[in-house]
């Protein structure tokens, strides 16, 4: 069973599962990082129901976007929202294992094709935290940051554009991916409220620039009960981030 949300300030509808991983937060702050004058091809790896990548053609008109998703349930989801927002001929959504390069060619993702790749990947390596009874739920959230970074940026041309949310305490997995494939590395943690510790961290960078690394200032998002008024801009698709 689906239900059916709007997103992003009504901009976009999501079929999503009605139980179960539901996107959120984290993949509006993922879309929100990529750049207007962004073209191309490009590949939201992971994308669940297709927000991320699908918001991220509604800010890049000369963007097209390929929807890479494990589960097949999901991409039948991902399928449906390219049509119920019009985006059929610049969207596809196809099931593959990402960390398989030979499923990833059956698929027709070439490596070394895209000029952008962004990603909400698995969080939590398998055994590190209890893992969800929902299999969806659980499929979402449990993983290892290396070698889906690492995939990932094999589907990225040389001097293409790499976007991902994570968990700060994958900070040592991602550095170590990013070592010799990606330069320009921009960090931005992002915080609950101010003055507490940071629960993502957006991860942005070029592939095989020698550019060096820079953190960013961070993105609060809540004041009090309430959206900061920058997050709930970017929740409304009104201003982007800046990962520059």
């Amino acid at each position: 069973m689906s239900k059916s949300d709007l997103f992003l300030g009504r901009r976009l509808r999501l079929a999503q599962a009605a139980h179960g991983h539901r996107a959120g937060t984290d993949a509006v702050l993922l879309q929100a990082c990529v750049r207007a004058d962004a073209s191309g091809a490009g590949v939201d790896v992971g994308a669940g129901v297709g927000a991320a990548g699908l918001a991220a053609l509604a800010r890049a008109r000369d963007l097209s976007m390929v929807l890479a998703e494990v589960d097949p349930a999901t991409v039948a989801l991902a399928r449906a929202n390219i049509a119920a927002n019009g985006l059929e001929g610049r969207a596809r959504a196809v099931e593959v294992d990402i960390l398989k390069p030979a499923a990833r060619r059956a698929a027709g993702l070439a490596d070394g094709a895209a000029t952008l790749v962004l990603t909400n990947p698995p969080f939590h390596a398998p055994g590190a935290a209890r893992a969800s009874p929902d299999a969806d739920r659980a499929r979402a959230h449990m993983g290892q940051a290396g070698p889906w970074m690492k995939a990932a940026l094999a589907l990225l041309a040389p001097g293409g554009r790499f976007l991902m949310i994570h968990r700060p305490d994958a900070l040592a997995d991602i550095l170590d991916a990013a070592e010799g494939r990606l330069g320009a590395l921009r960090l931005k943690p992002v915080l609950p409220r101010a003055g507490a510790p940071a629960v993502r961290l957006l991860v942005a960078g070029v592939k095989a620039s020698r550019a060096p690394l820079a953190i960013l200032p961070q993105l609060v998002l809540h004041e009090g009960d309430a959206f900061a008024p920058e997050a709930e801009a970017i929740h409304k698709g009104e201003a982007d981030i800046d990962m520059r």
